[in-house]
């Protein structure tokens, strides 16, 4: 029998979050991401090509092309994380939205926290 087994794999879906946040070009959102995933601080980004936004933005409607990544990380590297991200981006207040994770595939759960930090 495999040590830790399907068990173990699924209780680490409990530490694994899924963080969403936009940049405003391509570019920068390609920048970034390769950084975090190589530094270790998310072990995958996905950059969707574009997401229409509309936002109050200091008591203004703005309307913009954004670029939106999907990070995913292990929950232990959320603040290290979050902290980098917010050093990185351009955005005075860059979208950081953490959504804990469920469940998923055990393999792929298990690859996750073993790419990141």
């Amino acid at each position: 029998m495999q040590t830790g087994g399907l068990g173990s794999c699924l209780t680490m879906a409990e530490k694994i979050v899924l963080i969403l946040s936009t940049f405003p070009d391509r570019e920068t959102a390609h920048r970034i991401s390769n950084q975090l995933v190589t530094e270790k601080f998310a072990a995958c980004a996905n950059i969707l090509p574009a997401v229409e936004s509309i936002y109050r933005w200091k008591d203004k409607i703005e309307t913009g092309s954004e670029i939106l990544v999907f990070f995913k990380l292990s929950e232990d590297r959320q603040s290290a994380f979050q902290e980098k991200l917010r050093s990185l981006h351009p955005y005075e207040v860059p979208e950081m939205i953490f959504v804990p994770v469920s469940s998923g595939l055990p393999e792929y759960l298990l690859w996750v926290v073993e790419n990141c930090g």
